[in-house]
């Protein structure tokens, strides 16, 4: 089984880990969340991650970060390098973590590590999508414009 981390500025990760516990509350012991605060230095950031991937106990470590380029995810990225390094364990690194993610992460968390990785990043691109409000029931709709060339697909 793999283990997910989500490292993300505060409170975003533990926002996520009890969203994806509200679905599934029996996952709690496969997913981890480091809330990266906005004073806390980079390396008390990675030893408080690297003490957080360890209690997972898994040899197959999957890293979600918010945003690539920001601290958490620079913070990931070593964290990763060093738990392949020193673990002896696999580990991924994915940027953008958003609900859909982190929910289809959990869902497949027993496939293999690049599978997981795939599935995740699928969720989470799949799971933005531009919706147009409807019309209330009791509103009228606009008459559509046959010379108005500006369609959603």
């Amino acid at each position: 089984m793999n283990g997910v981390l989500i490292l993300a500025h505060a409170p975003l990760a533990s926002a996520l880990k009890q969203c994806v516990l509200h679905v599934f509350p029996d996952a709690g012991a496969a997913v981890a969340a480091l809330d990266v605060q906005a004073n806390e230095p980079p390396g008390t950031t990675l030893m408080q991650a690297r003490m957080l991937a360890e209690q997972l106990g898994t040899p197959h470590l999957l890293v979600l970060a918010d945003l690539f380029g920001a601290t958490p995810c620079n913070v990931a990225t070593q964290l990763a390098q060093q738990w392949m390094q020193t673990q002896g364990c696999h580990a991924r690194l994915v940027a953008g973590v958003n609900a859909p993610m982190l929910l289809r992460a959990v869902t497949y968390r027993h496939e293999a590590l690049e599978q997981l990785v795939s599935r995740a990043v699928a969720g989470g691109t799949q799971g933005v999508l531009a919706i147009s409000p409807a019309a209330p029931q009791n509103q009228a709709r606009k008459q559509h414009d046959p010379n108005h060339h500006d369609h959603q697909q």
